[in-house]
């Protein structure tokens, strides 16, 4: 959203994006997708600029559900990641012969992954019923809801997709990156209006605007005669927004009953008060305004308010911005060409330009605030950015959180900038970044608003799914109201009938994406890494005679890891002496069998060497006959 500026009202005009949708005259369409049969792209909609008028969710609620429900029909929940993580969110929908998906996220891989770049949901369970999927919904941009999209809809046969205008932009792109000229095989059906309903085979499908920190993040309502499906996406209040009215959820309630209300719960921890936007979003004016020097701003690429208000402000006051990283610039670019940032031409400049700009006169926006070795914060910090070194007068701001995981990599990155900075600038020192998540005051209204009969914590680690259903208990709702579900987990709803958690578990095991490969990396890979990673690895390479079996020469070792080999020969030594005893053995076998004195060589000095130095390095036997 832009700055509020009476000067600069006429060029740039004011947008509220979160709520960036059509008038409620205009018109609403139902598209039908059956046999996975996509219909043309939705019609009749007016090319008029959208309205940001902020308007209440009692808009969005559809007509009640009444097809027929066979004695064995029910609708079943099951969530392929999300549950024990931050991150592949992925839930399935199913009633009767029809599937639909919510989210496909990726998780980044932890540091006991060596190797991996990411992780994505298990498709095992929906092998065989490709066919019954109609479609795959998308609550809104980031990696964690969209990064696995490419993947698995080729997986999948390329179901049609649905969500709104950025968020399916982002998708493509992400395809284009996953395998150039496959964007084409996408079939998209676009989100143009918060009141648009959608039929995804027997599933009633309507949204409902929400707060998040990104633009086009919609919530989904699923309805079916067994119930009716509430499903935020991430989500927040935001009680003083920066244009508009506090979005409110109090119709939801009239939704159909039963209500199941999905509810992504990671700031259930969070008691302390959220940063309004407005207060993060002035500090940061006054930190840019006051600047003696350059304004570095690490933040997400992904934080398209953020940078779109800075921009603005920029423009007011005549500072010139260079925007950097991959993402950042990307997203941004995906943005101007829907229409949802200006140009900016006279205020959007190259990294490589900002020397010819006085100091006090630019402002640079960029990726790698988590400490991500290879993005532009942390380049800039090791000073290999090519155009950027830290001054003493630079002004360095991390506006963004810190992701549970990367508290040592940001902390490094910190460190680091207060040697070379005197200006630098984090949340714990002034309010410089608004989270995009609900606290727990935030999960206590919406319970209230919405009065669901059914409540699924979703989207965080187990313990904070726990700690949701603690505080609903807290809040009046009974212990058969709320289910915590694991990863694989099918709960069951049948109208008149109460819920029930299906004894049968999908598969959830994790895919691992290493390079271009997808699932190829498995436990037993990583182990033989994290052993490399620990203790090292030893090659050993004997040369023996094919016929006498007798060895030739030394063995040669390659030590990587494991020990100096310059600063150990005793132990290299030593080991040599061990394996041509190893060869010599008079074992018969020995003269027939390779893998035979492969086996013999590696588990005797594997034995050896832990006895010698208490340490297990992997052993790689190599054996030439000659």
């Amino acid at each position: 959203m832009f700055v509020k500026n009476q000067s600069s009202a006429a060029s740039s005009p004011q947008r509220n994006f979160a709520t960036r949708l059509p008038q409620r005259n205009e018109p609403s369409q139902i598209l039908k997708l059956k046999n996975n049969h996509t219909q043309s792209a939705i019609q009749g909609r007016s090319n008029r600029p959208l309205s940001s008028t902020v308007r209440p969710v009692a808009q969005v609620i559809p007509k009640k559900f009444t097809g027929n429900v066979p004695g064995i029909s029910g609708l079943k929940i099951c969530p392929l990641g999300g549950q024990e993580e931050v991150g592949r969110n992925c839930t399935v929908f199913e009633y009767d012969n029809d599937i639909i998906i919510l989210d496909m996220g990726m998780q980044f891989a932890d540091e006991d992954m060596p190797g991996v770049d990411y992780i994505i949901p298990n498709i095992a369970s929906l092998r065989g019923k490709e066919k019954n999927i109609r479609g795959v919904i998308f609550s809104h941009g980031h990696l964690d809801h969209i990064g696995a999209a490419p993947i698995m809809l080729e997986q999948l046969g390329n179901p049609p997709i649905v969500g709104m205008k950025l968020t399916l932009a982002m998708i493509k792109h992400r395809q284009e990156d996953y395998k150039r000229g496959t964007t084409k095989n996408l079939k998209t059906i676009t989100v143009n209006s918060i009141d648009q309903k959608i039929a995804l085979g027997k599933f009633q499908i309507s949204f409902f605007q929400v707060e998040h920190s990104i633009i086009d993040a919609v919530g989904v309502i699923i309805q079916t005669p067994h119930g009716t499906v509430i499903h935020p996406g991430d989500w927040m209040i935001e009680g003083d927004p920066m244009e508009g009215q506090v979005v409110g959820y109090e119709r939801l309630a009239q939704l159909p009953s039963p209500r199941i209300l999905m509810l992504e719960s990671l700031g259930v921890a969070y008691s302390k008060e959220r940063v309004p936007v407005k207060t993060s979003q002035g500090n940061l004016e006054k930190l840019i305004s006051g600047a003696p020097g350059r304004v570095i701003i690490g933040t997400f690429a992904s934080q398209l308010e953020r940078v779109t208000s800075l921009l603005a402000y920029c423009e007011q006051i005549g500072k010139k911005v260079a925007l950097d990283g991959y993402g950042m610039k990307m997203n941004v670019k995906i943005a101007q060409e829907l229409g949802y940032i200006p140009a900016h031409k006279n205020t959007l400049i190259t990294v490589e330009d900002i020397d010819k700009y006085p100091e006090n006169r630019i402002v640079v926006i960029c990726t790698g605030a988590q400490g991500e070795s290879n993005a532009v914060f942390s380049r800039i910090v090791n000073g290999n950015h090519r155009f950027i070194s830290i001054k003493k007068s630079d002004v360095i701001i991390f506006s963004s959180s810190v992701i549970p995981g990367n508290e040592r990599s940001v902390q490094k990155v910190k460190d680091l900038l207060y040697r070379l900075s005197d200006n630098v600038i984090h949340s714990s020192i002034m309010d410089v970044h608004s989270g995009g998540h609900a606290n727990v005051d935030d999960i206590k209204k919406i319970l209230h608003q919405i009065k669901p009969d059914y409540f699924l914590p979703v989207y965080a680690n187990h313990y904070m799914l726990v700690e949701a259903k603690k505080l609903a208990l807290r809040e009046g709702f009974k212990e058969d109201q709320i289910f915590v579900l694991d990863n694989g987990n099918i709960i069951k709803f049948q109208k008149d009938k109460k819920p029930v958690v299906l004894k049968e578990k999908a598969n959830t095991d994790y895919v691992m994406v290493d390079g271009l490969g997808v699932g190829d990396v498995s436990e037993i890979v990583l182990r033989d890494r994290r052993m490399m990673a620990d203790d090292g690895m030893i090659v050993i390479i004997a040369t023996i005679d094919a016929k006498t079996g007798a060895i030739i020469g030394n063995p040669d070792l390659i030590s990587r890891g494991f020990v100096h080999m310059k600063e150990n020969r005793d132990l290299i030594e030593k080991t040599r002496m061990k394996v041509k005893k190893i060869v010599k053995d008079k074992n018969p076998m020995t003269l027939a069998d390779d893998d035979y004195i492969k086996n013999k060589i590696r588990n005797e000095i594997g034995q050896f060497l832990f006895n010698s130095t208490k340490r297990r390095p992997m052993v790689l036997p190599v054996v030439i006959k000659v």
